[in-house]
């Protein structure tokens, strides 16, 4: 397959230049920032910073029955990701539905089957079985390095055999694909959602003794490896309290936590269509710190943080979760978490008709077929994706024209150093005017080139015309279009003007690249095999031919 790729070279007598698009109504951003990171910044996320959550009774939907059965789109919404990466991509199979589901060694013909019908939509129980780690591991095998997070419930506080099964064959099926086990799905929530009378904290603790002395004496855990996560809690209890009460004691390999910022559990309303709320840099900071005091502690014990879930609107989101507005925020959201210190983040997705899912099958019988539709959270997925380098990074809020406190500011950026020699390596600038285009000044002597891409749509609103670099993704999980990334000079200071809305991701000139090929991995139903590039086969812009250049201004088009 020939993959076509435009990159548009924009030059100016003096060394700035701006970029694709014409002048910009909105004043001109001057970035001020270090060539290397600040002395007190130590945090450095991996390159596998993004994962996807996926609620475990549509997981037959999305990724198949059986290892024969596995949609395409699939495949190639997985393989855009893993192209990206150096590193696995981090999945994750949980939520309310997998904490109310039993595990069936029996079931050995389909991953799962559903056992109600007039189940509550935010919490579907099924039987599922060994066919599941069959389907993870055949969509490993399909599109590259996974690593997998399995849930464990802990509803039943009294008998943990069923999750030591379940954990027996995760740790034989999946072995070093297996991340980590989470115990329990919300626990601040068994209460108010009916699952427990009167459970608190003192509680819970005591539970993940015997549930790890259980898990350990099966076989399933091994003393001094750390193999589980937890508390995942989202609401009512905190990770401070958590950990003073005892936590602490255990050998944890992650401490998660899952939020979002509003929800639809009652219906829609204006605080969950506030689209405003999504659209301000300064809410972002509230949001990701509400256990700032537990993730101080966690840092103390070396336990790194996830985010295990996050999307626009809890409950199945709300009529503004598909709009393009929500891509900026999926952005806004990991960048902010990164510069916080979590370790990692991952934007959930679930059934047929849930709106922030990041995708959908044309119907839940159908799922073999052409047809599937990409939400806009699937965007921050793959700009978040094509962010982060080999050697990690070092993420910094700029904290431009006080976004960070002023909710009336409309840009907002981000400074990525390198998590080997902490050097300036990249920019994240976003704009979150609906209409006009905001210039991003990047000083002189900082970099003697840069290259650029663009995530934009035409509204905050849209739901269908988004594109990253160029491209759009197709009914089959692909991407369409010409691959587009800006190069220009950059000795004497350049400006990235960015489209409103839109968002750029700036590479400064040196040891990264940014991504660059065709990760689709079947370019059609018809083909079983692998008709696309990854990250080892892709095509890197070169900056060869801009040596010798006269410096005139001059728009260049190439293609190849």
């Amino acid at each position: 397959m020939v993959v076509k790729i435009r990159s548009l070279l924009l030059l100016s007598a003096f060394g700035a230049a701006l970029g694709p698009t014409a002048l910009a109504a909105l004043p001109t951003v001057t970035v001020r920032v270090s060539s290397t990171a600040p002395a007190n910044a130590t945090h450095v996320i991996p390159d596998n910073f993004i994962g996807i959550s996926y609620e475990l009774s549509s997981f037959d939907t999305l990724w198949g029955t059986t290892p024969k059965t596995m949609p395409v789109p699939m495949q190639n919404y997985m393989h855009n990701l893993v192209a990206r990466l150096s590193k696995p991509l981090r999945i994750r199979l949980g939520g309310n539905g997998m904490d109310g589901s039993t595990y069936m060694r029996s079931l050995n013909e389909t991953v799962l089957e559903h056992i109600d019908p007039d189940a509550y939509f935010n919490d579907i129980p099924v039987h599922f079985g060994p066919v599941l780690f069959d389907v993870l591991n055949a969509m490993y095998e399909k599109v590259g390095p996974m690593q997998f997070m399995i849930g464990l419930s802990m509803r039943n506080g009294h008998d943990f055999t069923n999750i030591v099964e379940l954990a027996q064959d995760a740790t034989s099926m999946l072995g070093s694909r297996l991340d980590v086990m989470l115990l329990g799905n919300e626990p601040d929530l068994y209460a108010g959602h009916g699952e427990r009378d009167a459970y608190e904290i003192e509680d819970y603790i005591p539970e993940l003794g015997t549930a790890i002395e259980a898990l350990t004496e099966g076989g399933a855990l091994t003393k001094g490896v750390p193999m589980v996560g937890g508390p995942t809690i989202c609401c009512g209890w905190t990770l401070i309290d958590i950990l003073n009460a005892g936590m602490d004691q255990y050998e944890y390999k992650y401490y998660t936590l899952q939020r979002y910022p509003n929800h639809a559990c009652s219906g829609v309303n204006e605080r969950n269509t506030n689209m405003t709320y999504y659209l301000t840099h300064a809410n972002v900071g509230p949001y990701l710190t509400w256990n700032s005091e537990g993730q101080a502690r966690a840092k103390e014990l070396g336990v790194p943080v996830l985010m295990t879930e996050y999307n626009s609107v809890a409950c199945g989101g709300s009529p503004i979760s598909d709009m393009f507005v929500m891509s900026l925020w999926g952005v806004d959201v990991g960048l902010k978490a990164a510069s916080l210190e979590y370790e990692a983040v991952y934007l959930h997705t679930r059934e047929l008709g849930i709106q922030y899912n990041l995708f959908d099958p044309p119907a839940a019988d159908r799922n073999l077929e052409a047809g599937w539709r990409t939400g806009s959270p699937y965007y921050a997925a793959l700009f978040l994706a094509e962010l982060t380098s080999p050697n990690g990074n070092i993420v910094i809020d700029l904290n431009i024209n006080n976004s960070t406190t002023n909710a009336n500011a409309t840009a907002a950026g981000y400074a990525l150093y390198s998590g080997a020699d902490r050097t300036l390596e990249k920019f994240v600038f976003l704009n979150f005017n609906e209409s006009d285009s905001q210039p991003f000044r990047i000083p002189a002597n900082l970099t003697d080139r840069i290259e650029y891409r663009v995530l934009t749509a035409p509204s905050v609103r849209e739901t269908k015309e988004i594109k990253w670099a160029g491209q759009t993704i197709g009914d089959l999980g692909n991407l369409q279009g010409d691959q587009e990334t800006v190069s220009m000079f950059c000795q004497e200071g350049c400006v990235v003007d960015v489209p409103g809305p839109g968002a750029a991701l700036v590479v400064l000139g040196g040891s990264v690249s940014l991504f660059s090929g065709n990760s689709t991995l079947v370019g059609s139903l018809s083909l079983g095999s692998e008709s696309g590039a990854g990250r080892a086969a892709g095509l890197y812009t070169s900056w060869a031919g801009l040596v010798g250049v006269a410096a005139v201004s001059a728009v260049a088009a190439f293609w190849s």
